[in-house]
């Protein structure tokens, strides 16, 4: 009987032998070429380096230089200035503070001399010009903004607390509203309303905002915008009915319901 010897084992094997090392020298080769592509990006960046290597050191310098001047100003100009004008400051704040107590022409006497200064001293004017840069600056503009609202020049007070800018929870709505009054004190009614709201709607406060909104809701009404007005009172009897604005708001929003 003739026996049959089982082939094809061998051969198979050499396949997969031979499959394995084109697979092997195909990563090889993909690997290669990364490689390769690395080693060309390096060479490439060398040589811009090596090519912009004046350019690159001079514009470091400079980034260096303008930090140390910028520090140097801070340290040297800035800090010192700022400093300054906080000194002077002090002086018409004193007169201010003293008119706000007073009335009449007692009152306006010492509002003129916070504005104008005196004495060699420097009033809220002058150091609103001369320190414009600083914070001491910018609160004089407010000061010299107050004072001329309550020495009633309104076109003054607009434009010294128009330049005033603060996020402060009470200076920045006030001066805001402070505009609203001057506006509203020289009949511009719809300006003043403007600033009304954007005092209530700078920080939401117990104080300022309920008496913003109701003031921008009297303009309103003034203005015959009856469910303006019932809008604003509305929102002091929703989120501010605990404050003085909101105590008796009710009657307010029925006026101006039964207005339209």
């Amino acid at each position: 009987m003739a026996t049959y010897k089982k082939r094809g084992y061998k051969p198979k094997k050499e396949k997969v032998t031979q499959e394995v090392e084109e697979t092997f020298d195909e990563t090889q080769s993909t690997t290669a070429e990364v490689f390769n592509t690395l080693d060309e990006t390096a060479n490439k960046s060398e040589q811009w380096i090596e090519k912009n290597s004046k350019p690159l050191f001079y514009g470091l310098v400079a980034i260096a230089a303008l930090i140390l001047m910028y520090l140097a100003y801070n340290k040297f100009i800035a800090e010192p200035t700022q400093k300054e004008a906080s000194n002077e400051l002090a002086y018409p704040r004193t007169f201010f503070e003293k008119a706000n107590v007073s009335t009449g022409a007692a009152a306006d006497s010492l509002y003129t001399l916070g504005l104008e200064g005196g004495d060699g001293k420097y009033g809220f004017v002058d150091i609103a010009d001369k320190f414009s840069g600083t914070k001491a600056g910018n609160l004089a503009n407010y000061y010299a903004g107050i004072s001329y609202l309550k020495m009633k020049k309104y076109e003054e007070a607009i434009e010294y607390l128009s330049s005033f800018s603060s996020d402060d929870e009470l200076l920045g709505p006030t001066a805001l509203g402070a505009i609203g009054d001057a506006f509203a004190d020289i009949n511009q009614p719809k300006d003043a309303l403007e600033y009304y709201e954007k005092a209530a709607n700078k920080k939401d406060n117990q104080f300022t905002t309920p008496l913003f909104l109701f003031k921008a809701a009297q303009i309103a009404m003034d203005l015959k915008e009856y469910s303006k007005a019932e809008k604003l009172y509305t929102t002091i009897k929703e989120k501010y009915a605990e404050t003085d604005q909101g105590r008796d708001i009710e009657k307010y929003i029925n006026s101006a319901k039964y207005a339209q």
